[in-house]
């Protein structure tokens, strides 16, 4: 699968944006005429803070690195970092579903301990637990009681 890449330069970008930006000027400005005069100059004023607001900004943007495919879909970045950048939360989360796998089996293997190890130190022979009548037994109330 081959990709073509293009670098979206700063100056097309500027370009793009101040053809858009001329476009919504115009648009806004179209209905001016008739406005009071202190709405007009509040839209100046707004006007100039934006203008100083996107040259902050604009200042600290930096070129974009865009990838079409043959197919016309288009990816921002690309290269290794991005595929391992995306790659990384399914690995993390296929490490973290072992690592519970894992827990629990400890866990169930150390509760059949427990059981195990009671049953063999206990007073009864474990033959006593298959035994139909010792459930019986223990639900009676001479079992309880004792």
């Amino acid at each position: 699968m081959s990709t073509i890449r293009t670098t979206i330069s700063a100056a097309g970008a500027d370009g793009l944006q101040a053809r858009f930006g001329a476009r919504v000027a115009q648009r806004l400005s179209a209905g001016t005429q008739d406005l009071p005069h202190d709405i007009v100059e509040r839209l100046r004023a707004g006007r100039e803070q934006a203008l100083a607001r996107r040259k902050l900004v604009q200042a600290h943007t930096a070129p974009v690195v865009a990838s079409v495919d043959r197919n016309g879909a288009m990816t921002l970045g690309g290269g290794w970092w991005t595929r391992i950048a995306s790659a990384l939360p399914v690995v993390l989360l296929a490490a973290g579903l072992v690592a519970i796998s894992v827990l629990q089996d400890d866990n169930r293997a150390s509760e059949v301990a427990e059981v195990d190890a009671a049953i063999l130190t206990g007073d009864l022979p474990p033959a006593a637990y298959t035994d139909p009548g010792f459930a019986q037994f223990l639900k009676s109330d001479d079992g309880l009681a004792r």
